[in-house]
């Protein structure tokens, strides 16, 4: 059986803007979607798209956000005068704007209908790359984010029946909403691989924050320092992830895909290149088959290079699921450098690749514990391993 996906997009998702000058900005949604049009994944075999988008209700959102937080979110909506600074509302990261809360709803919609989608067994995969909203809180925004799309999604997986749930974060920033709102479930797996919270917003995502008194273990942390390139990030995120997916037995996997961690993106420092980020994708996907029968819901996140990486990112992502992931060598299709040019005033990158060839160094077979990546990875583990029935060390180099 080939690849089966549903690729959530609507024109009205784009609504979640914050205004001019701001970096999460919407057209580099529009980009990505437009690059993996011209590029024909869009049409491949196995993909279902899934348009008009039916906005998440209130009671959706209220599954895993604080009903004041939602009428916080509601008047500042309908007044953009109305900012609740202690809710995060007013703030430089997340200004209110006339119909946020409707264009919030609609996020949370689509992330929602990508879960359902999978949990109905429609589709295999489910991509939603106009989600990953993961900072937002039970009871605030934060970091760009209103409603958490991803708790949305999870939280009615988990009211369905479904009992195990590894979400995986590969965004530059800790995914510190979806952690906060699953801290003390068993039946939730979080795992988020970031630069060290000592370097980046949102100061938290140490290896130490391993879950809640009824689910240690659960929370899953990899801090890479500031820098980390692709063979570190890789050598790292292999040290840990398959470990503890195969100890955890998910029914579903979904994943976090912002893009921010390019060497390229202007608000972090880690150092990633496209083909490092697609490697990542690619072990997702493989995991996803492995563990979860291939039930994987996928969503988009940060990235704020909005032509150069973004849209190659976010098209690889979608081809992946799609079974037709494209070769990185692959030149930008003509068409789209002339959107991009019309659209942007600025040429489109040549290919898919930046010209790297990254791969992950085993990390059981040895390791160096003056190394900074090295020590990560045994931070991480130390914390977690034991909770899952792992061991903790490889043997070291001497």
């Amino acid at each position: 059986m080939g690849e089966t996906v549903t690729v959530v997009w609507d024109e009205a998702l784009r609504a979640y803007d914050f205004g001019p000058g701001h970096p999460l900005a919407p057209v580099r949604v529009q980009l990505a979607m437009r690059l993996a049009e011209d590029f024909g994944v869009l049409k491949a075999p196995g993909v279902q798209m899934l348009s008009p988008v039916v906005p998440a209700t209130v009671e959706d959102v209220l599954r895993v956000h604080d009903r004041e937080y939602v009428e916080a979110v509601q008047r500042a909506s309908s007044d953009p005068t109305q900012v609740d600074l202690a809710r995060g509302l007013g703030t430089a990261d997340d200004p209110v704007f006339a119909g946020m809360h409707e264009a919030s709803l609609r996020v949370a919609g689509a992330t929602l209908a990508a879960a359902q989608s999978v949990h109905s067994g429609r589709t295999q995969h489910a991509v939603n790359i106009a989600g990953g909203l993961h900072h937002a809180m039970p009871g605030a925004a934060s970091g760009f984010c209103i409603y958490n799309d991803i708790g949305v999604a999870i939280a009615w997986l988990l009211e369905q029946g479904v009992d195990r749930i590894a979400y995986i974060d590969v965004d530059v920033h800790h995914g510190d909403g979806v952690q906060a709102m699953f801290y003390d479930d068993p039946r939730v797996l979080t795992v988020s691989i970031h630069e060290s919270p000592r370097s980046l917003f949102p100061g938290t995502g140490f290896p130490t924050e391993s879950g809640g008194p009824d689910a240690i273990g659960s929370a899953v942390n990899i801090a890479v320092p500031a820098g980390t390139g692709d063979q570190g990030w890789l050598r790292a995120f292999h040290a840990v992830v398959p470990d503890v997916l195969e100890q955890f037995r998910p029914e579903v996997i979904v994943s976090q895909h912002g893009c921010d961690s390019h060497f390229d993106d202007p608000l972090a420092h880690l150092a990633l290149s496209m083909d490092g980020q697609r490697s990542s994708y690619d072990a997702i996907h493989r995991w996803a088959h492995r563990f979860a029968g291939g039930r994987w819901i996928a969503v988009g996140g940060g990235g704020y290079e909005w032509v150069d990486v973004v849209p190659r990112a976010w098209t690889h992502l979608l081809a992946i699921a799609a079974g037709v992931p494209i070769e990185a060598t692959t030149a930008i299709p003509e068409s789209f450098d002339s959107f991009v040019r019309q659209t942007m005033g600025r040429p489109a990158p040549a290919r898919m690749t930046d010209g790297r060839d990254p791969w992950a160094k085993p990390f059981d077979s040895g390791f160096n514990p003056d190394d900074p990546i090295d020590a990560a990875v045994i931070a991480t583990r130390s914390a977690v391993f034991p909770a899952h029935g792992l061991t903790v060390d490889p043997e070291p180099w001497f």
